[in-house]
């Protein structure tokens, strides 16, 4: 096989690092290097000069630890032994993950032991590849990213389980509730496993948990599960409760102004107020009741008559003394404290309109009546 002139790599993004099949190379070979890219050259197992991306050519100028470690010539034209290494820096991202057995771990708000599972994705990017080569390529030819994963699985598998169940005890989420938390949990994820990736010289710039798989048909885990949702059903059957009693509240509230308003329009259309009002009620109740002759009580229901002070006022009064007068004259007793009460009613009082006589006056001066 002939030397190489031309040393380049044109793979997919699915390769961390992949080796020239090539290793007998000659000086003023040209090494191109594309963009995402980094290649470094080898030779007898030591890592020499590192070359980024753009177009480079090999001379003992150029890499002079190659000059000095193989005795080659300055120049012209020398065929050397070596290895070059392409690194792909790309972003990968969407690479698969899983537990592979159940994360053992006591559940932080019900504390009962508990088994979960755990699936994503991550993506990874070589930030140190020579501490990538050094530490897992070795010398293999081609490190793909089922390679690399293959090549870390048990200790990726055990910090991942470690950092998952510890993230849970720390932010004390309930196992059911981790399905509202999962951006969470994965950046707590994340932070925890950035160090352990950083040692092989990758970064870990993205880890997503998509799937926690639970432990359901457990008997212990059903039994706490009917706990949660009946309480969380309790709290919200009494907020929904409180809220009612609220709106029945505001409720009952509005009916009471709305008739207050209602009666006070009433009253504004026939003409009268409130106070008027109080005092028919009072002229109702003085009506009725045959003990409203004693003096003392005509003395209080022809006070409040005369808090009036209108025509409304004067029938009132008028409306007073007749019902005093109707219920002395038709009474079952005709007592002399009725007779009396009877006698001054009539003898005062108009018996149209209230007006009280002076002296000795027989017409009433306000509407004509005769006195009796």
């Amino acid at each position: 096989m002939g030397l190489t002139s031309i040393i380049k790599y044109e793979g997919d993004n699915q390769t961390f690092v992949w080796k020239h099949p090539q290793e007998d190379f000659n000086t003023g070979s040209q090494l191109i290097v594309h963009e995402s890219q980094e290649a470094i050259l080898f030779l007898n197992g030591e890592a020499l000069d590192s070359f980024g991306p753009g177009r480079h050519e090999l001379t003992t100028q150029n890499i002079p630890l190659l000059s000095k470690l193989a005795n080659l010539p300055t120049g012209g034209f020398s065929p050397f032994h070596a290895e070059i290494y392409f690194i792909n820096l790309v972003e990968q991202l969407g690479i698969p993950w899983g537990t592979n057995s159940k994360v053992q771990f006591l559940e932080p708000q019900f504390h009962f032991p508990l088994s979960i599972g755990a699936s994503g994705e991550m993506g990874l990017a070589v930030k140190e590849p020579r501490k990538l080569l050094l530490k897992i390529v070795g010398t293999e030819a081609v490190l793909s990213q089922s390679r690399f994963l293959a090549s870390i699985k048990s200790f990726l598998q055990m910090r991942i389980k470690t950092a998952l169940a510890q993230s849970i005890v720390d932010e004390s989420l309930s196992v059911f509730d981790l399905d509202a938390h999962l951006d969470h949990l994965s950046e707590l994820l994340q932070d925890r496993l950035i160090p352990d990736i950083a040692q092989y010289g990758v970064a870990l710039i993205q880890m997503s948990i998509t799937t926690i798989t639970k432990p359901d048909g457990d008997p212990l885990y059903e039994q706490f599960k009917q706990l949660y949702f009946r309480q969380y059903a309790d709290i919200q059957e009494a907020l929904i409760n409180q809220q009612v009693d609220v709106i029945n509240q505001q409720t009952e509230a509005q009916k009471t102004v709305i008739e207050a308003e209602a009666v006070s329009k009433k009253r504004e259309i026939e003409g009268y107020t409130y106070q008027q009002e109080r005092g028919f009620d009072v002229a109702s109740l003085m009506a009725q009741n045959e003990a409203s002759g004693e003096f003392a009580n005509i003395g209080i229901g022809l006070g409040l008559m005369a808090g009036i002070g209108t025509p409304m006022g004067s029938t009132v009064g008028n409306a007073v003394s007749q019902a005093i007068g109707n219920a002395v004259i038709g009474g079952a007793s005709n007592s002399p404290a009725q007779q009396a009460v009877s006698t001054a009613a009539s003898e005062k009082y108009c018996s149209n309109c209230g007006y009280r006589f002076v002296g000795t006056e027989k017409f009433c001066p306000e509407c004509g009546t005769r006195r009796r």
